[in-house]
């Protein structure tokens, strides 16, 4: 499904058996497919089956990126219909590991919250802010629902203000601020009968599912090709036409980071980097009916990794390592010079 496809006109049913085809395509990219048709299978009340595909991957035998998500959306899922027991020894199983990744932790705190476990669903998300924030300078932007579902919890306990919360003020970025969006009273002013403030309340309305959207979103990235080094010299080796494409891998990295920069400054959104081999792309040229040595094969090549979720969101995030693989962060390599 594009993004700019209205959800009500999604057969999910539909979506998520030919998200499970992709995954048998390309079992390199399994895990992100199924997680994506276990979602499609959530939204059309098909929980069973969802819980199938998340069984399917922990079982799996190849090594998975993110298996904490995957057992926190399971236990979310199970919860939904009736599986309370084990959906709570799994939240307890997350919380145990302590995973570095804020997904999970997200995930099982709103589960606790949406059954209304608001003692639990604090304590989760305090330990996770604890954990992932105790020691950084600024809160990286996945993160930030950390921080907001938990000021959300302490909101509806009638807690005070403490230091998380006002950290979790300072990265709000919404005209309406986080007080007025996680009142508990708001919910009496929707059975008023006065214009002003259901007014009122449609504008916050508004601006927290601005909120939801941008964090739920997953676009379609404008996606530049990126070959480390030892990839390209392999691709070079093979094809040698294409050095007209690639004259040498320094030049290469500066312009990917150039038409990034151009892209960005006219107003190109969602940009990504997708990182190349060369059994990748012989497999996708051969898929396609032609040659390697075909360079308009190549923006095709990157678009179909990032249609397969690998596109990787540039500029990265303050702090994080450069998209190049230097081993330094983005500031002190490529973003030195924005």
């Amino acid at each position: 499904m594009r993004p700019d496809t209205p959800a009500e006109t999604v057969d999910h049913t539909a979506e998520a058996a030919r998200l499970e085809r992709t995954a048998g395509l390309y079992p390199e990219d399994a895990e992100a497919l199924l997680l994506r048709a276990a979602a499609h299978l959530e939204l059309s009340g098909d929980r069973p089956g969802a819980t199938k595909l998340y069984d399917r991957l922990l079982s799996s035998s190849e090594a998975l990126d993110a298996p904490h998500l995957i057992r926190a959306l399971k236990a979310s899922n199970l919860w939904e219909y009736g599986h309370e027991a084990e959906a709570r020894a799994i939240i307890e199983g997350v919380r145990v590991a302590s995973p570095r990744d804020p997904a999970p932790w997200v995930i099982v705190a709103e589960a606790l919250e949406s059954h209304d476990e608001l003692e639990a669903a604090h304590d989760t998300f305090t330990e996770a802010v604890r954990l992932l924030l105790s020691d950084v300078p600024e809160p990286p932007q996945p993160t930030h629902p950390l921080l907001f579902g938990r000021h959300r919890v302490r909101r509806m306990l009638g807690r005070s203000h403490d230091e998380w919360d006002a950290v979790a003020d300072s990265v709000h970025s919404l005209p309406v601020s986080l007080d007025e969006l996680h009142d508990p009273k708001r919910v009496w002013s929707l059975g008023s009968e006065n214009p002003a403030e259901l007014e009122a309340e449609i504008f916050r309305l508004r601006a927290e599912l601005g909120a939801y959207r941008e964090a739920l979103s997953r676009p379609f990235p404008v996606a530049i090709l990126h070959w480390p080094a030892d990839e390209l010299t392999e691709l070079l080796e093979a094809y040698p036409t294409l050095a007209t494409e690639y004259p040498s891998h320094t030049e290469h990295l500066t312009s990917i980071e150039r038409a990034l920069r151009e892209l960005s400054t006219s107003g190109t959104p969602n940009l990504g980097i997708v990182t190349g081999t060369v059994p990748s792309y012989e497999a996708f040229a051969a898929s396609e009916g032609t040659t390697p040595d075909d360079a308009t094969l190549l923006p095709q090549y990157a678009t179909t990794l990032a249609a397969r979720g690998r596109a990787v969101a540039w500029p990265p995030q303050q702090g994080a390592p450069c998209w190049c693989g230097s081993g330094q962060t983005y500031g002190q390599c490529h973003g030195s010079t924005a």
